[in-house]
């Protein structure tokens, strides 16, 4: 199963739509959000990719109700889990939280195939070797929003291979969204 991870969106709608598109096109089944997504009406870019949604929220929360009221409709792929969330897909155990800190500490239990976090705005890909002797994937994005001065970036993952990839979105594509 392949995966698109990404975090901190920032409300750039047309980076994170790009984003998912490219991911739905190399075969992804799902998309983890690691917080961030400030306005909860900016995942109505991704209902037309048809793909489960998990997202989180980070320290740029938005609009908590709404956010909730939105993973409540019986139409839709979203799954909104609050601070953080527990999800198996394909039979790996996967943790997503926002904070950098909080993933390598829940990486270290040896509890979580994969730890996939947010907040740095920095690209990550580690294996790390936890208190059970076996390694735990953990993965940051950075930032599909490219804020600041950090490109706008997401990771495929195999979850199979257990591989990641890191991609990275044009800002070009904001540009001409805004025109």
């Amino acid at each position: 199963m392949k995966i698109c991870i990404l975090s901190d969106s920032h409300d750039h709608i047309p980076l994170l739509e790009a984003a998912v598109e490219a991911a739905k096109a190399e075969e992804a089944e799902a998309v983890l959000h690691c917080g961030d997504v400030v306005a909860p009406s900016t995942l109505h870019c991704l209902d037309k990719y048809d793909l489960p949604v998990h997202v989180i929220h980070g320290n740029n929360s938005g609009d908590l109700y709404t956010l909730g009221r939105l993973a409540s409709r019986d139409e839709n792929n979203f799954h909104y889990h609050g601070m953080d969330a527990a999800v198996e897909l394909a039979g790996r155990n996967i943790f997503l939280v926002h904070y950098p800190h909080y993933a390598r500490a829940m990486a270290a239990t040896g509890d979580w195939d994969l730890v996939c976090c947010g907040h740095s705005h920095k690209l990550k890909i580690e294996q790390l070797v936890n208190i059970k002797g076996s390694v735990t994937h953990l993965v940051n994005p950075g930032t599909i929003g490219g804020v600041g001065k950090s490109p706008a970036t997401y990771v495929m993952a195999d979850l199979e291979n257990m591989t990641f990839e890191s991609r990275e979105v044009s800002k070009q594509i904001e540009l001409d969204a805004g025109q």
